[in-house]
C-alpha cells in the first residue's frame, strides 16, 4: 500500500473539529476561530507555496487529495483551503525578500476575486495607483493580503496587484445557497498605491521566480484540480453519510426496509463507480503531466485540456452521486440535523462556480479536434 501524504493524515485529523464545526460554520457564513487555528498550524495555506519561504510545493494529485479529505467533513472549509493556496502560487512570481515578507507570517494568507472586471491601472512612480470592486475573495474573513487582477491603462498587460487587508473595505454580500461559510465577499479600493514589487504577471514565464515541476501549473490549473477535490470530497462524505444509516430504515408507504430494495441497491452501487472512476481519472492524468513536465519542462495543450476535462468531469459526477443519494435517502435528507441536505446544497455551489461548468466540455472537444476553444479555457 502506497504511504500517504503527511498531510493528508494531518487532513483526516481535523474531521472531529470539522464535523463538530460544521453547523456553526454554517451559521456564522465564515469559519470558526479554532477552524482558522488548526489550518493555519497544520500549514495547510502553504500547501503551493515554495519550498524556498517554507511551503511545501505539493504535487498537484496530492493537493487535490488533501482538498477532498477536507471536504468530506466540511466543504466551504475545503473551499476555503483550496482558494487561499491557489492565491499564495502568486508567492513564485515575487521577488523572494517579498514573497518572504507577505507569506512568511503563519497569517500570510492572501485571498482575491477572479479576473473580469473592467478596472484598470494607471502607472505611476514606483507602482500603480489603483481603483475598484471585486467580488468572491473566498477566505477574506481570514486573509492579511488582497488581490486583484487587472489591465495596465493604455496597455495589453494584465498585473496582479496585492495589497494589505486593510487598505480595502470589506462588503458582507456573502448570503448563499451553499459553501455559505467561505465568506466570498465583496471589497473596494480607492486611489490605492501598490508598489510594483507586489505586483506581477501571475502565471507568466516573464516574472516566475521558482523553478519547480509545480510552477509549470498556472495557479487556474490548481484551483480545477483543488475544487475537484472539494466535489469528491462532498460525494464521499454523502456516500458515507447514506451507508450509515439505519439498516431497518423503512421509506414511508414500502413494504420492507430501504437497504433491501434493489433500486436503492443498484443506485448505491453506480454512485461508488461514479465517484472512483472520476477521482481515478483526476489523480491519473494529474501526475501524468506532472511526471512529462519533470522530463520536458512544460506540459502540452492537450494536457492542459485533460485537467480541465478530469476536473470538471469531477464535479459534475459528484453532483451525479449527491442527487441521486440524497433522493434514496428519502424525508430524513431534508432535515439541518442529518448530514444531507448541506453536502446537496454544496454541491450545486460547487458546480455553479466557473471550474464546474459545462462550457468546458466544448472546449476540450474543440482542442482535441484541432480547434482554438472559443471560451474562456
Amino acid at each position: 500500500m502506497a504511504e500517504i501524504h503527511p498531510q493528508l493524515a494531518r487532513a483526516r485529523a481535523l474531521h472531529p473539529l470539522l464535523t463538530h464545526g460544521g453547523n456553526e460554520v454554517n451559521r456564522r457564513r465564515e469559519l470558526t476561530p479554532p477552524i482558522v487555528t488548526a489550518l493555519k498550524e497544520g500549514s495547510f495555506f502553504r500547501m503551493l507555496q515554495p519550498r524556498s519561504i517554507g511551503g511545501m510545493e505539493m504535487k498537484p494529485s496530492d493537493f487535490a487529495r488533501v482538498t477532498e479529505a477536507i471536504s468530506s467533513a466540511d466543504a466551504s472549509t475545503a473551499w476555503v483551503v483550496c482558494q487561499s493556496n491557489g492565491c499564495s502560487m502568486s508567492a513564485a512570481y515575487l521577488d523572494p525578500g517579498v514573497a518572504k515578507e507577505m507569506f512568511g507570517p503563519v497569517d500570510g494568507i492572501l485571498a482575491w476575486g477572479p479576473p473580469g472586471a473592467p478596472f484598470e491601472a494607471e502607472r505611476v512612480e514606483g507602482g500603480y495607483c489603483i481603483s475598484g470592486t471585486w467580488r468572491f475573495a473566498s477566505g477574506s474573513q481570514n486573509a492579511t493580503w488582497l488581490g486583484a487582477h487587472m489591465k495596465v491603462a493604455g496597455t495589453r498587460e494584465i498585473r496582479t496587484m496585492l495589497f494589505p487587508k486593510s487598505s480595502a473595505r470589506m462588503v458582507d454580500i456573502w448570503h448563499t445557497v451553499g459553501l455559505r461559510g467561505t465568506a466570498s465577499n465583496e471589497y473596494i479600493v480607492k486611489d490605492l498605491f501598490v508598489p510594483a514589487e507586489r505586483t506581477m504577471q501571475r502565471d507568466q514565464a516573464v516574472d516566475r521566480r521558482e523553478q519547480g515541476p509545480l510552477y509549470r501549473f498556472t495557479s487556474n490549473q490548481l484551483y480545477s484540480s483543488g475544487f475537484a477535490g472539494v466535489g469528491l470530497g462532498i460525494a464521499r462524505g454523502l456516500i458515507d453519510a447514506f451507508l450509515d444509516l439505519p439498516s431497518n430504515k423503512v421509506s414511508r408507504g414500502a413494504g420492507r426496509p430501504m437497504r433491501e430494495n434493489n433500486v436503492v441497491q443498484s443506485q448505491l452501487a453506480q454512485s461508488e463507480a461514479r465517484w472512483h472512476s472520476a477521482r481515478a481519472f483526476l489523480h491519473n492524468t494529474l501526475d501524468e503531466v506532472y511526471d512529462y513536465v519533470i522530463q520536458h519542462g512544460e506540459m502540452t495543450q492537450n494536457q492542459a485540456a485533460m485537467i480541465r476535462l478530469a476536473s470538471t468531469w469531477s464535479i459534475q459526477q459528484s453532483r451525479e452521486v449527491v442527487h441521486t443519494l440524497y433522493h434514496c435517502a428519502g424525508s430524513v435528507a431534508i432535515f439541518e440535523d442529518h448530514p444531507f441536505e448541506r453536502r446537496l446544497r454544496d454541491i450545486n455551489s460547487v458546480s455553479q462556480q466557473s471550474q464546474g461548468r459545462q462550457l468546458h466540455y466544448e472546449s476540450v472537444g474543440q482542442i482535441m479536434l484541432g480547434m482554438p476553444p472559443e471560451n474562456q479555457f
